[in-house]
């Protein structure tokens, strides 16, 4: 039997608003961490190890948050932990309250640098090997005292890191949007295509799209946004039922490329003189060649604007092969 459908609308979320706002004199900021955590987690014990408490005290700051607040957060059973329908409402006000209140320190240390610090930053893999190693030099002379934390992973898992709090900002690819989450077009960047030195198109001046569902094409595995765009770029692969090898990056299936098994797509970036090699060939599209934006994405409320401003600054001023800087301001 299916139990009851509850539907939450703007006066639902206004009614919840405003028993945490009569309620906060009972709180604190650990329980709404703790109540984070194990949201997060999904596991009561993960979340003790990670927020450095014992299971029984957290257990017991989660039941007492519940008690106050006078509803369930969580559903618990052997399997699993989940969030009910209100908790799921209340751990995206927890949210915004941890980090307002981090505001509240940044503002009241307005004396300290917003510069100083590591800034956690999230790339896609087909942006990070090519953009990092330009970008770090330029960030170190300009926020010397704010190294990169980076977390190299996919469109979707950067999606949630960010609005979870887990990073402070990401380098993606555009479209990108998420609730509360501000994002600011840095660069475009075209692609093109890789064969192998031998390939009988290693000496053509451009290829046009089509003509890649006739070849054995290499592309990422499905996850990546770049084989998305490959795909929607040149949809004759999917239409002719051209073959499609997949690999797990680009510098694997740069090699494949070079051993002779097909060719790919590559975004101009990765072609920069040190990754460039003699058995391999990299030919452009014909004009207007697909392309990709990359973007800055951060959190609204992410309390250090200075931070997003300098990197946003160092990003554009990297000498990243092949992409054109777009003019804005973070």
């Amino acid at each position: 039997m299916i139990g009851p459908i509850v539907f939450f609308n703007f006066f639902d979320k206004l009614s919840l608003s405003q028993r945490l706002i009569e309620r906060s004199a009972d709180l604190n900021l650990n329980d709404l961490r703790y109540a984070l955590a194990v949201a997060q987690e999904r596991n009561f014990r993960r979340a003790a190890q990670r927020c450095f408490v014992t299971q029984p005290a957290l257990s017991l700051a989660i039941q007492k948050l519940e008690d106050e607040l006078g509803v369930r957060i969580f559903e618990r059973s052997r399997a699993a932990v989940s969030l009910t329908p209100t908790g799921a409402l209340i751990v995206e006000q927890a949210q915004r309250v941890l980090e307002e209140a981090a505001k509240v320190h940044e503002i009241a240390r307005q004396g300290r640098d917003q510069l100083a610090g590591p800034l956690k930053l999230g790339v896609i893999y087909t942006v990070a090997p090519y953009l990092l190693p330009e970008l770090i030099p330029i960030l170190q002379r300009k926020a010397p005292r704010m190294p990169l934390q980076v977390e190299e992973n996919l469109t979707a898992q950067l999606d949630l890191l960010l609005r979870n709090g887990r990073i402070d900002a990401a380098v993606i690819a555009l479209p990108f949007d998420a609730p509360n989450v501000a994002v600011l077009p840095l660069y475009d960047e075209p692609f093109a295509v890789a064969v192998p030195a031998n390939h009988a198109w290693a000496k053509r001046a451009y290829i046009r799209a089509e003509e890649l569902a006739n070849e054995k094409v290499l592309l990422l595995a499905s996850g990546h946004c770049f084989s998305n765009q490959v795909a929607a770029a040149c949809p004759e692969l999917q239409r002719r039922g051209g073959e499609v090898l997949q690999g797990n990056s680009l510098e694997t299936i740069r090699n494949m490329v070079a051993s002779g098994l097909g060719i790919t797509v590559l975004p101009a970036s990765a072609d920069s003189p040190r990754f460039r090699s003699p058995l391999l060939k990299v030919v452009a599209f014909k004009s207007p060649p697909p392309s990709r934006r990359i973007g800055l994405a951060w959190r609204k409320s992410f309390a250090r604007e200075k931070a997003i401003e300098v990197l946003a600054e160092a990003i554009r001023a990297a000498k990243v092969p092949g992409v054109t800087p777009l003019a804005g301001e973070a």
